[in-house]
Order: C-alpha cells, then sequence, then structure tokens
C-alpha cells in the first residue's frame, strides 16, 4: 500500500476551460484497456459477482510480519510493510527475514472460513509486496516462500483450494513497479546495489511473475499498486498477459493511463462515490496493513460495520485488511471483529449484498439506504423517541418490515412542514440494534426521490457545515469526477446548498480550500437571497493543502434558506479548491 495514507474530501474545483487551451493542448494518448472489445453487457456480466459481493478480504502477508515493526531494537514509524523502506534496512540484511519466517500456525482452511463467516465474498492477498519477496511458488527469483523459507509451503495454492472448496473468489495483489529487492525495481534509494534498470527489472522479474500467476493460480482479481515510474510503455507491457486470465478484474493502480475495472480509495470512503464506476475502499482494522506487534489502535466493531454499510449505500465494495503474523496467525482482534460483523450480516446481509446506492443525496434521520429493485432498504443508526422521518420519497410504501427478526414496523404518513413534501414516518422497534437496525420497505415501484426536499441542519452547536460532496450543482458545463466536483468559470454556474435556518440573524462564513500559490488571486462570494459575503482565494500551497479563511458575516433568515457559492472573478485556470463552508451564528 502507499506509505502515507490518503485520505482525499471531496472538493469543487472552479476551473477554467478557455478555447485557446482547448486549440494548443494535444488530445492525451489514449489510456490502454484490458477489454479492448468488451461492450457494456459483456462487461456487466464480467462484473457481475464482485458488484454483488459488497464484502472482501484483504490480506497483507509477507516476511515483514518477522519484523513486525521493530528493527534494531528502534519501533518504525509507518505501516509494518513499509519497514525494509523506513527502516533503510539494506537489500542483504532485508533478505535474512526469509530464513526466520516459518509460519507453522497457517491454516489456509481458517483463514477461509474466518472470511466467509465474517460475510465476505472474495479475498485478495499480496501475492508480492513492495519489499520482492514473493509469497507464491515463483520459478523467476530465488527470493520467495517456497525457496527461500524454512517453510517450503506454497500458501497462495493452499489458499486457492480453501477459497473453491468455500465458495469464496480469489483475488492476488501484485507490486509490479516498486520492488526494494531485485535490482532496477522502483523505490530503493538507500541502498546502492539495488541500482539498475528498471525497464530489465520489469522485463527479468515482474512480467515473468505476472504470467505465472495468471497461468498457475484460479484467480479473478489481479490487484496491482504503487505505479511509480511506470511508463506507458513499461504498462503495455503486461497488458497482453491479462488474457492468460478470460475475465479477470483489475484495479486502476497499473499506470500510465491504464484504467482498469476499478476505483481504489484507500483508508477513505468518497463523500459521493464514484458514479459511472465500479469501486472499492481499501480500510485498515488498525494503523498498519502488515503485521506490527505492537499496534494496538483497533477500530471498533460500530466503525468498521458503518463503514460498510455507508460503501454500500455509495454504491462500492468494502475490502478490509487483516494483516497475520509470522507464525500465520489472524490477530485476534481481527477475529473478533469479524465475528460480529458476520453476525449483523446474518440478519441484515440482504441489505448490503447485490444493492444499488442509495437515491438518497443526504438523510432526514442518521443513517444510510440501499437499494434492491422495489425494495428500500433503512440502515438506521439512531432512533429519535417517535421514530425516523423519510422526506422525499416519492414512491408510495407497500409495507415495511425490521430485517433482524421479521417484525412488521409501524408506518405513519404526513407532509415536511417546510416544503409540504410527502413523509413517512416509522416507530422505532422494541429492540433496536446498538449498530444499525435496517427496516426494509417494499415500494410499488422503485424508489424515486426529490433531492430538493432533504436540507441541512445546523449541528448542536449551531454551525453548518457545507461539504462540497453534499453540495447541488447548477450549469451547463459542470462536470464531476472522482474526487471533486469541477465548476466552469462560466458564471451562470454555481454550487448550491440548501439549509434550514432554526433562528434569523448574522452568522459567521468561513471557508476551507487549497489553491495554489501561482492561481490566487480570484474572486468569490457566498450568496443567500439578496445577502452575500465575498473573498479572494489567497494561496495555500497547493490544490490540496487545506487552510481556512474567515470571510465575513452573512444575515439569513429563518427556514429554508439556499446558499450559494460563485465564482465572479478567476485569475489562472481555477479559482479554488473547497473543502467546505462553515457557517454559524
Amino acid at each position: 500500500m502507499n506509505s502515507i495514507a490518503t485520505v482525499v474530501a471531496a472538493v469543487i474545483l472552479f476551473s477554467i476551460v478557455t478555447v485557446t487551451q482547448a486549440q494548443t493542448t494535444p488530445a492525451p494518448a489514449p489510456a490502454p484497456t484490458s477489454q479492448p472489445t468488451e461492450t457494456p453487457e459483456q462487461r456487466d456480466v464480467r462484473m457481475k459477482w464482485w458488484r454483488e459481493a459488497r464484502f472482501g478480504m484483504f490480506i497483507h502477508w509477507g516476511i515483514y510480519s518477522v519484523p513486525a515493526g521493530t528493527y534494531q531494537g528502534k519501533q518504525i514509524n509507518g505501516i509494518g510493510e513499509w519497514i525494509m523502506n523506513r527502516g533503510k534496512i539494506p537489500v542483504a540484511e532485508y533478505a535474512k527475514y526469509a530464513a526466520q519466517f516459518n509460519p507453522v500456525l497457517f491454516d489456509a482452511d481458517a483463514w477461509v472460513r474466518t472470511a466467509k463467516e465474517a460475510g465476505m465474498k472474495y479475498i485478495v492477498i499480496t501475492s508480492k509486496h513492495h519489499d520482492g519477496f514473493a509469497m507464491f511458488d515463483t520459478h523467476v527469483s530465488d527470493y520467495g516462500i517456497v525457496t527461500a523459507t524454512p517453510s517450503r509451503r506454497d500458501p497462495l495454492r493452499e489458499l486457492a483450494e480453501a477459497c473453491r472448496k468455500h465458495g469464496i473468489h480469489l483475488g492476488f495483489y501484485y507490486s509490479q513497479a516498486q520492488d526494494w529487492h531485485h535490482t532496477g525495481g522502483a523505490g530503493n534509494t538507500w541502498d546502492p546495489s539495488h541500482d539498475g534498470s528498471m525497464d530489465d527489472y520489469i522485463d527479468k522479474i515482474a512480467v515473468p511473475q505476472v504470467r505465472e500467476i495468471l497461468s498457475n493460480y484460479p484467480i479473478e482479481i489481479l490487484w496491482w499498486d504503487t505505479p511509480r515510474d511506470m511508463t506507458k510503455e513499461r504498462a503495455e507491457k503486461f497488458l497482453p498477459l491479462l488474457a492468460l486470465k478470460p475475465g479477470i478484474i483489475t484495479n486502476n493502480r497499473l499506470g500510465a493511463g491504464f484504467k482498469g475495472d476499478t476505483e481504489t480509495p484507500e483508508q477513505y470512503v468518497p463523500p459521493t462515490g464514484y458514479p459511472g464506476r465500479d469501486w472499492e475502499t481499501c480500510m485498515t482494522m488498525n494503523d498498519t496493513w502488515g503485521y506490527k506487534s505492537y499496534d494496538q489502535n483497533w477500530k471498533s466493531t460500530e466503525t468498521l460495520l458503518r463503514n460498510l454499510i455507508d460503501i454500500a449505500s455509495k454504491g462500492g465494495n468494502y475490502l478490509l485488511n487483516v494483516g497475520p503474523t509470522a507464525r500465520g496467525e489472524i490477530p485476534g482482534p481481527s477475529i473478533e471483529r469479524l465475528g460480529q460483523i458476520g453476525k449483523w450480516l446474518k440478519h441484515n446481509g440482504e441489505a448490503i449484498y447485490g444493492t444499488s446506492a442509495s437515491p438518497f443525496k443526504r438523510y432526514s434521520f442518521d443513517g444510510r439506504a440501499t437499494v434492491k429493485g422495489n425494495r428500500l432498504y433503512l440502515h438506521v443508526f439512531d432512533w429519535p423517541e417517535n421514530g425516523i422521518e423519510i422526506v422525499g420519497l416519492k414512491t408510495p410504501v407497500k409495507y415495511a418490515n425490521f430485517l433482524f427478526d421479521g417484525s412488521a414496523a409501524t408506518l405513519d404518513t404526513g407532509k415536511s412542514a417546510e416544503t409540504g413534501t410527502a413523509t413517512v414516518i416509522i416507530k422505532p422497534p422494541a429492540n433496536k440494534d446498538p449498530i444499525a437496525t435496517v427496516v426494509s420497505l417494499e415500494l410499488e415501484g422503485p424508489p424515486e426521490v426529490d433531492a430538493t426536499a432533504i436540507a441541512i441542519r445546523p449541528d448542536a452547536k449551531g454551525l453548518f457545515r457545507l461539504a462540497a460532496g453534499d453540495a447541488d450543482h447548477l450549469g451547463e458545463k459542470l462536470q464531476m469526477d472522482e474526487t471533486h466536483h469541477g465548476l466552469s468559470a462560466d458564471k451562470s454556474d454555481h454550487g448550491m446548498w440548501n439549509v434550514t435556518v432554526p433562528k434569523a440573524g448574522i452568522y459567521q462564513v468561513e471557508i476551507e480550500y487549497g489553491c495554489e500559490d501561482k492561481s490566487a488571486g480570484s474572486s468569490y462570494a457566498v450568496v443567500a437571497g439578496d445577502e452575500k459575503v465575498s473573498g479572494k482565494v489567497a494561496g495555500t500551497g497547493g490544490w490540496k493543502k487545506f487552510r481556512a479563511q474567515k470571510v465575513g458575516e452573512l444575515k439569513l433568515g429563518e427556514g429554508r434558506q439556499t446558499i450559494r457559492l460563485e465564482a465572479s472573478e478567476i485569475t489562472d485556470r481555477a479559482a479554488m479548491n473547497l473543502r467546505e463552508i462553515r457557517i454559524k451564528p
């Protein structure tokens, strides 16, 4: 994985695209693709099982589990599988860990049963991480578990057999560019003995090993990682190999414009998902991917399970990591949490597996929603005493029940005091799940929602947080990608948030954004009706280096209001990269 967990907030980017730029900027070269003749229908068939799965296990396992985060008596900062890099361990010295790697407690069947009992539908395991050590039977290099350890076993062969036995799909992670052991691989800048040709490394190590993997193991996913120094020519050497495994699913980390099949946000859930793209959040249970003996900062089951629900509500998959020990054991806290998630999924799994994204842009209750045909699942985190109010649902409800025991849910109907929109009130069950209680609504047709019906409300301290990902947008030239919303320089384009103001008064406005120093100086305004407050964009050191700026005061009336963000002048290709607007009394 990446050395620093990247947390990317959704942002709004005010961009300028002129005719001159269109004429002088050369068109990008076509991105290579693994399925050059695939139709949308064929892709849907190929991706069907993956889209329905929603939940998988990531396994980071290698000889980095021997030092387990400690080198020469010192705890090394960073994630466990990066200890060779972070500790600047020489190639020859790090290689000695192979002789100490003897996972006598490894039980492939037990690992797969743990995943299955947790409700996971697939497993992705590291076949070679950045340290260059092969966890499979390779004949390309003698640096692998079968030839260089006392074990002499091929754990990935055993895992493949256990997956076949238990009906779990299998994928391999492979670090195609970074390799700190084999001469010429990217990333080793501390050991002069590693210097060499990266093209030779690609030709003699990476490509032949990927050929072995695709020829010898029954995998359905090939998970590339960190395309450091990968050129188009280097990436294209891997593409013909994919034909060895028809139907293989690949991610977007090969490099050089190769999009693959899936987006891979790491350690965060994108606020709006990836509309139009298959995507998968990968995440650790504590702070490391590979095993570190002293990392006990475990996420709670509540956090992990609500992550799964949040991801499913945005149409994505959750690839949750375990980092086994050098003896072949999955740490106890991981097993405990997986077991608790599995118990919840036994009762509520139909609201996760095979579902599509929520029709709600935001919610009138504390929770999330998923959809399957005419069925709308509401995952309620916290129940008010009088029940939850579903605002904006236009499709009539035929009946409702709680998934955990099948009991009928009590429904009332009404109208929103703000908009007159029809509402459905669901009374709380007698026994509420402390993490998420799922209500299944059978509708008269596919759910239709009035996206404007739900306004943003302030928190307990009266603060409005208008996140970029929660904005509605107006403008013909508007575009959106996976990490930000593009807003053109056309002044008719703007971002918009509907809010409900509990009390009229003067509110302070603060804006958090990023901007390259050379692009500073653009003008913008935050507008509410006839009231507005204006500001100028300062440089923050980069588009994704965010800084808060106080803008001024804005008079707001009581009740429903529309807040707009407009760019009135743009000095460069973009005005700002917005994270959020904060408005407080």
